[in-house]
């Protein structure tokens, strides 16, 4: 068995940065649509949701670049362009939406997607004794659930 430079066996990281750069690419795609969320809102919850979205893209950004540099911590290499993002995602990319409830159903939509393949990782980090990836994606994990609670309690749901 082959190591690499932190200790952990050279074939199951290459497993792991590969499902990191998926996750890494999903992020990215997510990450614009807020972004397009946050620009093209209307309506009578703008103030709030404007706000809300700056919030989720900020977090949204801080965990991209996390996401990068656990993959670079394994050895690998990041994915890092949008032709790459886009043609491994499988959140599609949202255009001029600007209904505050239709932005949070495709925002739960997207966690949901996130949470999933979080999940799958954080068991093949275990496996892999990847202690780094899996503290990541189960900080991840707890604090997307609560705040997926919170999004549903806003649509009333």
């Amino acid at each position: 068995m082959s190591k690499n430079m932190i200790g952990l066996d050279t074939a199951k990281t290459a497993k792991l940065a590969e499902g990191l750069n998926d996750l890494l690419a999903n992020y990215q795609v997510f990450y614009m649509n807020v972004r397009g969320y946050h620009w093209n809102i209307k309506g009578d919850k703008f103030f709030e949701l404007h706000l809300k979205f700056e919030e989720l893209y900020d977090d949204l950004l801080m965990k991209i670049d996390e996401i990068a540099e656990r993959v670079l911590t394994l050895g690998h290499r990041p994915l890092h362009t949008y032709s790459a993002y886009t043609s491994k995602s499988v959140i599609p990319e949202r255009q001029d939406i600007s209904d505050g409830p239709v932005c949070m159903g495709y925002i739960l939509e997207s966690f949901s997607t996130l949470l999933e393949k979080q999940r799958k990782l954080l068991l093949e980090s275990a496996e892999a004794d990847d202690e780094g990836t899996n503290s990541l994606m189960s900080d991840y994990i707890t604090e997307q659930e609560k705040t997926v609670w919170m999004y549903r309690s806003f649509l009333g749901k």
